[in-house]
């Protein structure tokens, strides 16, 4: 996991910790599948395709095993089984549910009032869809998260690394410094803990997101950012003729995104813009809508609205969430390099 050691200068340094106290596994490596007399040959046929657990190889359609060039359907079954019997998909008791919600880590987003809005703040294992018009602060948001999630879990953090997609080119690292700064943690040694990567279209986006298996299953992430979600589809699909397509890749991405989150107890923190709604009528103030459709409305877990407020302000709104009041808003206040809450600063121990 990830720990934090007191420098000289007061700072935090991040560092690799091997020994994980007391935590159990969430999930089972895929190469455990040996002992259940899988071949190893098979093992890796379905690592070269992006399956790195058995709980991951458990969310495929047979139909997608099948498809992975040198796995007959005979072989599919037989991993198949020797899967099951090393991990749980079948029913559980409502108490087993609930203990497994313990393992839900909340993030808190350095502002004191948006977590309570977040009950504690942004959750794993769950997609948190923040929408909005253009400087709104959702991406503000976005590189506040890559520097709290790294926090130690008893400082309302992730104890984890970051990995971020960007669609759009607004990633900028020094704005990660003053916020990094802002915690009392090494800039240096937190941006080594985010992993970053340009995606250009949409194809290339989804591929980005099955390359990550490998590292999650190597490495302690606790977040990932993809800034924005519905860009590229809106690029690279256009007029009604496409549409069905581009709902159907939205929605293999979205499903990508759930498994992600589930498999290995992220939270996955999603931006999206917003259209015009012409239908909305002369008598609402705000006739915008989020793009991407019932497929993306019902793929999101939590979904928050960001608007501008009065100056620097920025309102911030559950719009839907099965755990959360939907009607309640919040006021921001947003400088122009990184969020500056007017919240208690978390302090460090020295």
């Amino acid at each position: 996991m990830i720990d934090l050691k007191s420098e000289d200068g007061g700072q935090m340094q991040l560092i690799e910790r091997e020994d994980i106290d007391d935590e159990e596994d969430l999930f089972e490596a895929i190469d455990k599948l040996i002992s259940q007399g899988i071949n190893a040959g098979d093992v890796k046929k379905l690592q070269d395709a992006g399956i790195y657990t058995c709980n991951g190889l458990m969310m495929q359609t047979k139909k997608h095993l099948t498809g992975i060039k040198g796995l007959s359907e005979a072989k599919v079954d037989k991993i198949c089984e020797a899967a099951e019997k090393l991990v749980n998909f079948g029913y559980v008791t409502g108490s087993e549910c609930l203990l497994r919600r313990k393992s839900v880590v909340k993030i808190t987003t350095g502002c004191q009032a948006l977590d309570e809005l977040l009950g504690g703040g942004v959750e794993t294992m769950c997609i948190t869809e923040a929408f909005g018009e253009f400087r709104s602060g959702k991406t503000q948001l976005a590189h506040t998260l890559c520097v709290s999630t790294q926090l130690p879990i008893n400082m309302r953090g992730g104890n984890g690394k970051v990995a971020y997609i960007d669609t759009e080119g607004t990633f900028r690292p020094e704005r990660i410094v003053p916020i990094a700064e802002r915690f009392g943690m090494d800039a240096g040694a937190v941006l080594d803990n985010i992993i970053y990567a340009r995606a250009y279209t949409y194809e290339h986006q989804y591929n980005l997101l099955l390359g990550l298996a490998a590292k999650m299953a190597e490495e302690p992430f606790r977040l990932l950012i993809v800034d924005s979600v519905i860009a590229l589809f809106r690029v690279d699909f256009t007029g009604r003729g496409e549409l069905a397509e581009r709902q159907q890749k939205l929605a293999q991405m979205l499903s990508r995104l759930t498994k992600i989150a589930e498999e290995f107890n992220v939270a996955v923190y999603m931006t999206n813009q917003v259209i015009a709604d012409p239908g909305g009528g002369m008598f609402i103030s705000d006739p915008k809508k989020p793009a991407g459709g019932h497929v993306l409305a019902h793929a999101a877990t939590i979904r928050l609205m960001f608007r501008k407020g009065k100056g620097e302000q920025r309102v911030c709104k559950v719009f839907d969430a099965p755990n959360l009041p939907e009607a309640e808003a919040i006021s921001l206040s947003m400088h122009s390099s990184f969020y500056i809450y007017h919240a208690p600063i978390i302090s460090l121990p020295s």
